[in-house]
């Protein structure tokens, strides 16, 4: 075994930490069951009438959690978490998706914590709009997982790259 393989975290621990960390926020900051599905085999890049919340990791690995949601779920998203109605795409909606895709990653965090690792958040960056590609650093160690609430459907992918 080469010292890359014994770092080196399996697709099924990440797609596990994704999930765990997707279902815990969902069900207790957003009130919003969710059923998880299979990991992509391949990354998606291009979004449509999306909100894109991520935020870097760096340490011991460093990496991006993201969330990608359509603009309709954001908004259903945005006003489940603030308790109000909110029916426009702005500031609420951003806010909304930086601080679900920091409470994603900080669960991550700590759950990669216990093992002894060092990491470290950055602050969370949204992008928004009709038509834009968000590329992955590394197509190593990423897991991005579809989930479905009702008929809505979003995602969340996690990359880490060991650093040495």
């Amino acid at each position: 075994m080469t010292l890359n393989e014994s770092v080196r975290i399996p697709e099924s621990d990440l797609a596990s930490y994704v999930i765990d960390a997707t279902k815990e926020v969902f069900s207790t900051m957003i009130m919003m069951a969710l059923e998880d599905n299979y990991p992509l085999t391949e990354p998606v890049t291009r979004f449509h009438c999306s909100i894109t919340g991520m935020v870097g990791m760096a340490g011991t690995y460093t990496g991006i959690l993201s969330i990608h949601c359509p603009q309709p779920l954001a908004l259903t998203i945005t006003s489940n978490m603030l308790g109000m109605d909110v029916d426009e795409i702005g500031e609420d909606v951003n806010d909304a998706l930086g601080e679900i895709a920091n409470m994603l990653g900080g669960h991550v965090k700590q759950v990669l914590s216990k093992g002894g690792l060092d990491l470290n958040l950055s602050i969370p960056t949204v992008i928004s709009g009709e038509d834009y590609t968000v590329n992955c650093i590394s197509d190593k160690d990423c897991v991005v997982i579809p989930f479905t609430s009702g008929d809505e459907k979003f995602l969340v992918g996690l990359t880490l790259k060991k650093e040495f």
